[in-house]
């Protein structure tokens, strides 16, 4: 007898049609069904999955050691479950990094000035709520449309870190299983399209602002300084208002509030790489289907020969974007080995989807530079 005997579990009828139960456990607030399948792993899970949903479970299948196929269905969450304490961490350690760098990074205030008195971290709020704007933003679409479909996601989590930006990102865990195509396009496409919406307005509201001063002691001739240059999307946003995005005049450079914007584009093109588990890589592969890993395993090399390109070609150093590019060809390739989200049903996209991700797609084109940081002498 099993010990879930006792107990009231899911049984849905599309189990037994292609699976010949010998046994059921439970583990906790799994239930474990063991016996020998009809059809292969792919197929039994799109056949039950659907069922066992509506009963409020999650299914996956694996294999014992001793050969037995076991189906084993958990409940599937529909909400946050407490205070997500982890992610308040996260978000508070953030703020107080992205205030801090930008105070000593981009409003220019001495660091040991803060030590002395920490109040003044907080002139540099404008830089903060615009960097971590956009990138909340761009999880918070994925955390919308995820929960839209039912699909179990985490809350985001924002990375402290340290130069250039106090921050490394954000993301959200997709903890669920995907039922769809569909559902798996309108997840990876939200975020990108969410996060670009929202670069806009930091954009707009960063131009407005108008030049920042630079102290004069750091533009002393001979020192080197990070510049970031402008992505495509910038330069059409500030040439549609007439505003400028570099200035003639030394000592003034564009307000720190544009750097949000900058993050934000600069992170969509990465975001956007077509490789495992990326934004990019969700679309594409609700695009064409398994054909995605095939897009995937040539972006380490584009990557790679970018940064090729611009060291061997133009005579650029690893500090010159050759670095960057050389970095996340390595990252890129990692992240595609570990290969992209399946969905259950592989069933093909409509037309209309397809064209919103060629749209998305052109949009992240608009941000993307070869070199996007370079070293330069003043």
């Amino acid at each position: 007898m099993s010990d879930a005997d006792s107990q009231q579990v899911p049984r849905p009828p599309q189990l037994d049609a292609v699976f010949h139960v010998s046994d059921v456990r439970t583990d906790g607030d799994r239930v474990l069904y063991y016996g020998v399948s009809d059809v292969d792993e792919e197929e039994l899970t799109r056949r039950v999955w659907p069922a066992f949903r509506e009963q409020g479970y999650e299914v996956q299948v694996a294999r014992t050691d001793r050969g037995l196929d076991v189906v084993v269905a958990r409940p599937y969450s529909t909400g946050v479950d407490g205070v997500p304490w982890t992610n308040v961490a996260l978000l508070c350690a953030t703020l107080l990094s992205t205030l801090l760098v930008g105070a000593t990074a981009w409003y220019y205030i001495p660091f040991g000035a803060i030590l002395d008195n920490p109040l003044l971290a907080l002139e540099a709020w404008p830089f903060t709520a615009a960097v971590l704007g956009v990138l909340l933003t761009h999880e918070l679409g994925h955390y919308v449309v995820g929960r839209y479909h039912g699909v179990d996601v985490s809350l985001p989590y924002v990375i402290p870190f340290i130069l250039p930006f106090g921050t490394m990102g954000a993301i959200i865990r997709m903890r669920g299983q995907m039922p769809d195509r569909e559902a798996l396009f309108d997840i990876g496409v939200a975020g990108p399209l969410a996060g670009l919406a929202a670069t806009v307005v930091v954009t707009v509201v960063g131009l407005s602002l108008g030049p920042f001063p630079v102290p004069a002691e750091l533009l002393s001739e001979g020192a080197q300084v990070i510049q970031f240059h402008d992505p495509p999307l910038l330069d059409l946003i500030a040439d549609a208002l007439g505003r400028q995005t570099s200035y003639d005049q030394p000592g003034l450079t564009v307000h720190p509030v544009i750097m949000g914007a900058w993050v934000g584009m600069f992170f969509t093109v990465l975001n956007l790489l077509p490789v495992g588990q990326l934004d990019g890589g969700h679309i594409v592969r609700a695009m064409v289907g398994e054909r995605q890993e095939t897009v995937a395993s040539l972006v380490p090399l584009a990557l790679f020969g970018i940064a090729a390109y611009l060291h061997f070609g133009r005579g650029l150093s690893l500090n010159d974007s050759v670095g960057l590019w050389a970095f996340w060809g390595l990252f890129s390739a990692f992240i595609a080995y570990r290969g992209p989200a399946n969905p259950i049903d592989d069933s093909a996209l409509g037309p209309k989807r397809k064209a919103l991700g060629v749209l998305t797609f052109a949009l992240g084109l608009l941000c993307f530079l070869l070199v996007p940081i370079e070293v330069v002498v003043v």
